[in-house]
């Protein structure tokens, strides 16, 4: 009866403060007892974990997707679903270049090791194709044993599609239920990431000192600034090229109604309600908003692309592994398919991240460490996302709606 008191009490208390205190006690034991290794098992644990169910979850969450998508769109589902998609590549895109011009790396264990396989990455188009079919059609179980995401993805996507033609609406419930079960597991996983960061900070304290933060600092800052420059620039810019007005007023009614709330909430689905909200208050569209502000949340992933970007080249750096452009657009594309599955998931754009740091054969065991980072600055960069995400749910539906209403008194001016 305690026991159960003191976990409701636990998992009642925001992660971000619990993950807080853990950075801080972290810190802390690895300057005043560095010798205390035994702390730095409960990194290991937390990242072991994350290692194991981060493949299963990308083949349910994925074949899931698949077999549940519905068809049969009209024009203004398209244009919101393009407006989604397209601005999610582009945000990868910009995580690409600002990487390039502002290459970040980060203390990494067996790092080193890892430089001496950098030549293996592909450097050609020829190299990225060879690499892509032969990762594509591996054995699926063995793609799910070693991590293999771009055979889960293939795989995944196969057996997904065969769900969606054959399968019964029951068989397909089942199927989404899995990944809800699969999703709930990663969710308690989570819970106990203040004690995985703990260790995880104390073994960077206790090896590199307190200067460990100035990696995070410049890793932070990248994320953040990737995130501000879309929300900021190249969203505002896609809503002027398509209305011929000005995006701004719409934009910051947007971040201050629906970013905000979920900077503090960290969680697109929580704000679907404060989203339909806005949309009412835009005089938009019911039948529309009330099926894209959903769907925004499934796949507009603007954050979570740059997320997995960003750090998948910071890991590439540290290992000192040579991007070609080919694979920088490859990965870019990588990062936009993995970010529309990461919606609803907790952590889920950083439990993506090994997919795409296998496609430059970067192994399970170093891609992992990056994830265990991203925990570590989550607590601003989870909030950032999140309110990138939600707010330009809202943005584009208002957008995709005031083009069609563009588009239809044009063509009603050309009929009279």
């Amino acid at each position: 009866m305690q026991f159960s008191r003191i976990l409701k009490k636990w998992t009642s208390t925001s992660l971000v403060l619990r993950i807080l205190c853990g950075l801080v006690i972290g810190a802390a034991l690895g300057l005043l007892f560095p010798k205390w290794t035994a702390i730095g098992i409960l990194g290991q644990v937390f990242v072991s974990a994350l290692k194991a169910i981060a493949p299963v979850l990308v083949a349910v969450l994925v074949t899931a997707a698949i077999a549940k998508a519905k068809g049969g769109l009209g024009p203004r589902f398209r244009t919101v679903i393009t407006l989604y998609l397209c601005t999610t590549l582009l945000s990868a895109i910009l995580a690409v270049s600002a990487s390039f011009l502002f290459p970040v790396t980060l203390k990494l264990q067996g790092a080193a090791a890892a430089a001496g396989d950098a030549a293996t990455g592909p450097t050609s188009l020829a190299d990225v194709f060879t690499k892509l079919l032969t990762d594509m059609v591996m054995n699926p179980v063995a793609a799910l044993a070693n991590a293999n995401y771009i055979g889960i993805l293939f795989w995944a996507i196969v057996v997904g599609l065969a769900f969606k033609l054959l399968a019964g609406e029951q068989t397909i419930r089942t199927i989404s239920d899995f990944a809800s079960v699969i999703s709930r597991v990663v969710e308690w996983i989570i819970q106990f990431a203040p004690f995985g960061i703990l260790g995880l900070v104390f073994s960077s304290v206790s090896s590199n000192g307190l200067d460990i933060f100035v990696d995070y600092g410049k890793l932070l800052a990248l994320l953040v600034g990737c995130m501000l420059l879309t929300a900021l620039v190249t969203n505002p810019l896609i809503s002027f090229l398509m209305l011929r007005r000005n995006p701004y007023p719409l934009l910051w009614r947007c971040l201050r109604v629906s970013g905000l709330n979920a900077f503090f909430t960290r969680s697109s689905a929580a704000n679907i309600p404060i989203n339909m909200e806005l949309c009412r208050n835009l005089e938009l569209d019911e039948d529309f908003y009330s099926v894209s502000i959903p769907l925004g949340s499934t796949i507009n992933m603007n954050g979570a692309a740059v997320t997995i970007t960003v750090l998948t080249l910071a890991v590439a750096h540290t290992i000192g592994l040579e991007v070609s452009l080919a694979s920088a657009i490859f990965l870019s594309i990588i990062a936009t398919l993995g970010a529309c599955g990461s919606s609803g998931v907790a952590g889920g754009s950083l439990l993506l991240v090994p997919m795409a740091c296998s496609f430059f054969g970067i192994s399970n065991d170093i891609a992992m460490q990056a994830v265990a980072v991203g925990f570590i600055i989550g607590v601003v960069q989870d909030s950032v996302e999140t309110a990138l995400n939600s707010s330009s749910d809202a943005f584009f539906t208002a957008t995709a709606e005031y083009f069609d209403r563009k588009r239809t008194a044009r063509r009603e001016r050309l009929d009279n």
